[in-house]
């Protein structure tokens, strides 16, 4: 199955976020952003981000914890979008001061500030090369700003809910997934025996982040058809409400055959890193176990073969059963 995915909130209002980069006299960055890490990987992107505009050690560069009360009116880390706007943001925070350090150092050896480079710890001139840590503390004896914000809107996206128009994605992430399942005629059982995922990151900022994502949203999602059923008692309570009566995908139900490709085309829209986003649209890409598991029932059925397959998700045991015609509801 493919997945074609639209990135950006729908919501125009959101597509916005904004950083603080600050560089102390010891070399060392401080960056702060709006966006929220939780494992996914965020911060870490952004501290590449900023450490490649300065030309600095990633060891170099550290995130702080984020808080409305340094980034104020932060959008919700959410549509996958978290390293889009605030990495880009981070991106022109590091930028305005990098253009005050290279405009200091060009002011010293007399060329143009297009000729300074920020590279491996090191800031080059046509006419020498000096440490980066050194060019900090000469440039704050000098009075140079050493710190910046940064915003960043997402360009050329408009939406009108009202009449259904406009462009409310700024670029799309594509992926195709290959699954193989098999089931047990007579329980229901089933298992994902192998998945070979080809995922659209364009230019990517992490290739080992952004493959975990790309399992870890797969995986979720094979849970989300296969085990995780909502169940509610005769008094409506939820009777599915902890992983002690909920059944998500543990390591055993993970296929001994995972295979991610990564198709690594630049974003053709101006995305950070000629990056794209790489956080929900590999989930949907588990609808590919689902149809699997239909196919597998249909040639199950013997001489049933020819109706329609009714398979209500998620594909549970009794679910597949049911779908085989050998259990009465």
């Amino acid at each position: 199955t493919p997945v074609k995915f639209g990135i950006s909130f729908t919501a125009t209002l959101f597509n916005q976020a904004g950083a603080l980069v600050h560089v102390y006299t010891d070399g060392s960055v401080q960056v702060n952003h709006g966006g929220t890490e939780m494992g996914q990987g965020l911060h870490t992107k952004v501290a590449q981000i900023v450490a490649d505009e300065l030309g600095v050690p990633f060891e170099r560069v550290l995130v702080t914890a984020s808080d409305t009360s340094k980034v104020p009116n932060a959008s919700a880390t959410a549509a996958s979008s978290g390293t889009d706007l605030n990495g880009r943001a981070a991106q022109f925070a590091a930028r305005t001061v990098r253009d005050n350090l290279a405009a200091f150092v060009c002011g010293l050896d007399g060329c143009g500030a297009g000729s300074i480079q920020f590279v491996g710890g090191k800031v080059i001139s046509p006419r020498r090369e000096r440490d980066w840590a050194d060019v900090v503390k000469e440039a704050y004896a000098n009075r140079i700003q050493l710190w910046s914000d940064g915003f960043y809107r997402t360009p050329k996206i408009h939406y009108d809910k009202a009449t259904l128009t406009g462009r409310p994605f700024y670029y799309f992430a594509y992926g195709a997934a290959c699954t193989e399942v098999a089931i047990d005629t007579l329980t229901g059982e089933n298992r994902v025996v192998a998945v070979d995922i080809l995922h659209d990151v364009g230019r990517s900022l992490n290739p080992a982040i952004d493959i975990g994502q790309i399992e870890g949203g797969f995986v979720q999602g094979m849970g989300w058809l296969t085990t995780e059923q909502l169940v509610w008692n005769d008094k409506g309570h939820l009777a599915t409400h902890a992983p002690s009566t909920y059944k998500i995908p543990a390591t055993g139900d993970i296929p001994e055959h995972l295979r991610v490709a990564l198709w690594h085309e630049p974003n053709r829209e101006d995305n950070v890193g000629g990056s794209k986003a790489v956080g929900e649209p590999p989930f949907m890409l588990a609808i590919s176990v689902y149809e699997a598991l239909r196919n597998a029932v249909a040639a199950g059925r013997g001489g049933a073969a020819d109706a329609p397959v009714q398979l209500v998700a998620p594909a549970t045991a009794e679910n597949v059963l049911r779908a085989l015609g050998r259990l009465a509801d």
